[in-house]
């Protein structure tokens, strides 16, 4: 196995340091007929588009761990890019400091564009060509989600078969919508690669069961698209998905502390207590949130100080 670091994009910055976002590339040595290696897949693995979402740094850690300790089974051709917002990742920021710019609404910029854009335009024209894209992201600081992927309906078609394949829980299918075609995933699906966004999670945290569990998804989807060979077996839980039911939001109706009953994940009824919402100057619970139909909590309040309007969850409710 040949393993070999890339610097994919370099600039001065103003502070007289250089920024650079790097790629490692795992590709195995092929022997025999010259047609071989035309016929290899090649998958590419992004993490760190938002600076505070660290979940994918160690799912891709653990997924360069297993591939430098098991070479010889890789067949086909691993590139992972484990922090494309290195500035953010640096300075704990969700966007790209300085220009306060979210990279993932920048896609799919230019050479010549602003930095946040030239930045996406080199990770496109080097991801560009893989056969399959995996978006590793984290929710933000409030929220904590189970594994889970989003994909476009547009792209579902191609994109389904794989999402079913990566070990998560959840493949929520989202209708077509304007602002997401300036992200990684609408920009690669467009330009041909089957791209797939799993968001799991919280900001600023890793979870290590999350990062074990992605782990498996990765190689199980790697060994049935031939980019390892192994006897290994690999979990793949079947996922629930959006087109099989509908997602329950819950907002909060007042301002204060949110006080949770229930664990992330928890299977709900109608009516079963979520948790409260408490006045900590008063000593009175202002609210109490009740779960407004039967499903999985599959997103759940992670910070608990909440104003009017606040998302406190998200229940999936299957179809019966």
């Amino acid at each position: 196995m040949k393993v070999k670091t890339k610097e994919i994009f370099k600039s001065q910055l103003p502070v007289g340091e250089t920024l650079s976002i790097k790629r490692t590339r795992y590709e195995p040595n092929i022997k025999g007929k010259s047609g071989e290696k035309k016929n290899q897949k090649r998958i590419s693995i992004v993490s760190g588009i938002h600076g505070d979402e660290l979940e994918g740094q160690l799912a891709i850690y653990l997924l360069a761990k297993w591939l430098n300790e098991n070479g010889e089974k890789l067949r086909g051709i691993v590139d992972i890019y484990p922090a494309v917002n290195a500035l953010g990742v640096d300075t704990i920021t969700r966007g790209f400091p300085i220009y306060e710019v979210d990279l993932n609404r920048a896609f799919p910029g230019g050479k010549n564009d602003f930095l946040p854009g030239q930045i996406v335009y080199a990770l496109t024209k080097d991801i560009q060509g893989s056969d399959i894209a995996i978006d590793i992201h984290s929710s933000n600081i409030f929220l904590r989600e189970i594994p889970q992927i989003r994909i476009n309906k547009e792209f579902s078609p191609s994109t389904l078969p794989l999402a079913k394949e990566l070990n998560c829980d959840f493949i929520w299918i989202h209708d077509a919508v304007t602002v997401l075609e300036a992200t990684f995933s609408h920009t690669l699906n467009s330009l041909g690669t089957k791209t797939l966004v799993v968001e799991m999670g919280v900001g600023m945290r890793l979870t290590n069961k999350y990062g074990a569990q992605l782990l498996d998804g990765m190689l199980n989807l790697m060994k049935k698209e031939g980019i390892i060979e192994t006897d290994e077996k690999f979990e793949a839980r079947i996922p629930f998905t959006s087109e099989t039911g509908s997602v329950a939001y819950m907002n909060a109706p007042k301002s204060g502390l949110f006080v949770q009953y229930l664990d992330h994940c928890a299977i709900v009824k109608k009516d079963d207590k979520i948790g409260d919402i408490v006045s900590p100057l008063s000593g009175e619970i202002l609210v109490e949130l009740k779960a407004p139909t039967d499903g999985v909590l599959f997103t759940l309040r992670e910070y608990p100080v909440v104003y009017e309007g606040s998302l406190i969850a998200r229940i999936f409710e299957q179809n019966k």
